[in-house]
């Protein structure tokens, strides 16, 4: 047997003795990514322009946002037919749906300040809805979590919805408790629904002692210094608000604007490009998970927290933007949906629209960008577009998702399992190996596999550094003369974790 000398290929790395010291958050190793994006906007441009043409839309706002700034810009038309006032990034656009993530975001605030909590029936926070019945007896009381996730029960209501937005507290008041229906029972499944967002701003209202509106506008608003962002549109410079149409006979048609009201929060908010592309900035710096102060408005741990799937539905038929089958996974979270890919890509944000706009937000956690866009026709397709867009972005611009550090202990360990696979050292098992090891497979098997892998790979040559999985699982490769060893393990949950799993096999090199 030939036995590869013991250095460590990290020289001078003090190892903790503690597993959990010293934790490495994911980071970007390519420090030309900002480069490369900038240098596929002209594709980027030239799907909107396409867009606008082929949908019949007035006038499109979009923006990239790239580590929490706005890094491009762009306004296409107009956003009043009459005056011809061109779009900018400051232009005003009713963002409809969109708005329910700061819906969700408030809840979360409240909890964090100890007010609510997700698990609370619905009905300890809205009175009107006392004696709610549900489709049986023994379905579970709704609660602020299904309401958040669209679980309640209540039928999908997107006709209806859009055009409650303008009813008062009183007319809403009014509506729970003369009594809503349900169309499934609470918990089974998710299903579309503005009612159960409009609760949720009524419930932000009742805990927080405030209007919704000014709640969100002190809490979320001011500390993003969103200044930019409102909840009604008379008032607002007649050379920012965008008017709403829809293509209708061949020619736009105006769509009246309608006024705030108690659905709101469901989807009433009017921002620009530049405001909220500081909220996308708030969704994408929660990512990674990580030690360090809390930037607000909310913690970053709530804010993946929207980011969780409930309810994932599979697309089994989808297909990526070559045809090829592509199946997708997709669920709704905390006022956002989220979808994965076959290819992995995680994508998350929300649609809105309502009569005379569309709009939408996209983003990739684990790329660090994120695209919005607004338009002034009557659900306009934004959201296939950004996709489209931050899929183009991905693969023209090579971008690589963050990459994990290996931790102090598996550095550590896997200096210590190569050589264990060289030597088989007795003393360095007993100290380095979980109890399960060899009681799982004898130590005379395991010594066997690998003196006979270890001879078809010829001298060792190099030790490769660790591919993390995560902070405790990891891989690497023995480099050869002959022949590669790939090897593979992961480690107990002890205080000082120990290896539980090792596998061996020879891989050409």
């Amino acid at each position: 047997m030939r036995y590869l000398s013991f250095i460590l290929f990290t020289a001078g790395l003090a190892v903790s003795l503690s597993a959990q010291k010293g934790y490495k958050p994911p980071v970007f190793e390519d420090p030309g990514r900002l480069e490369k994006i900038q240098a596929v906007i002209p594709e980027i441009e030239r799907q909107y322009l396409e867009l606008m043409e082929k949908q019949h839309i007035p006038g499109l706002a979009y923006g990239i946002v790239v580590d929490g700034k706005l890094v491009y810009s762009k306004g296409l038309g107009v956003i009043n037919r009459e005056s011809k006032e061109a779009v900018t990034a400051a232009s005003l656009f009713r963002i409809a749906s969109m708005t329910k993530s700061f819906t969700a975001m408030a809840i979360l605030k409240l909890r964090e300040e100890g007010k609510l909590q997700l698990s609370d029936p619905v009905t300890k926070h809205l009175p009107q809805l006392a004696g709610l019945k549900t489709l049986t007896t023994d379905a579970p009381p709704p609660t602020i979590h299904h309401l958040l996730t669209m679980t309640a029960g209540f039928p999908e209501d997107n006709p209806w919805g859009d055009q409650q937005l303008e009813d008062t507290d009183q007319e809403f008041l009014k509506f729970l408790k003369g009594g809503i229906s349900f169309s499934t029972v609470p918990s089974s499944g998710y299903e579309y629904s503005n009612l159960g967002y409009a609760m949720l701003g009524r419930i932000v209202t009742q805990v927080s002692g405030m209007p919704y509106q000014k709640y969100i506008d002190q809490q979320i608003f001011k500390p993003l210094g969103m200044t930019n962002t409102h909840w009604e549109y008379e008032g607002l410079p007649a050379n920012l608000l965008a008017l709403g149409y829809r293509w209708e006979d061949e020619q736009w048609k105006p769509e009246p604007m309608l006024h705030d009201g108690a659905y709101g929060a469901m989807g009433g908010l009017i921002t620009s490009i530049e405001d909220f592309g500081k909220y996308l900035a708030l969704h994408l710096a929660a990512w990674p998970a990580r030690d360090g102060a809390e930037a607000g408005p909310v913690k970053r741990g709530s804010v993946r927290e929207m980011h969780r799937m409930v309810e994932p539905r599979l697309a089994a038929n989808a297909r990526d933007d070559d045809g090829a089958p592509c199946p997708t996974v997709a669920a709704y979270g905390y006022g956002l949906r989220i979808q994965k890919n076959c290819q992995g890509l995680t994508l998350i944000g929300h649609s809105g629209g309502l009569p005379g706009f569309g709009s939408n937000h996209t983003f990739a956690p684990d790329y660090g960008v994120g695209i919005v866009s607004f338009a002034n026709r009557t659900y306009a397709p934004a959201a296939a577009a950004n996709e489209l867009a931050m899929r183009t972005l991905v693969r023209q611009a090579a971008l690589k998702p963050r990459t994990l550090p290996p931790s102090d202990i598996l550095i550590k360990r896997q200096q210590q399992v190569a050589r264990l696979i060289q030597t088989w050292d007795e003393a360095l098992g007993a100290e380095i190996l979980a109890e399960n090891f060899y009681l799982d497979r004898s130590r005379n098997h395991r010594k066997t596999e690998a003196e006979a892998l270890l001879a078809s790979a010829g001298k060792i040559l190099s030790i490769e550094p660790i591919q993390p999985e995560n902070q405790l699982r990891g891989a690497f490769i023995l480099k050869g003369t002959l022949k590669d060893i790939a090897v593979f393990f992961t480690l107990s949950p002890e205080k000082d974790p120990k290896v539980q799993a090792l596998s061996l096999r020879g891989v050409a090199n």
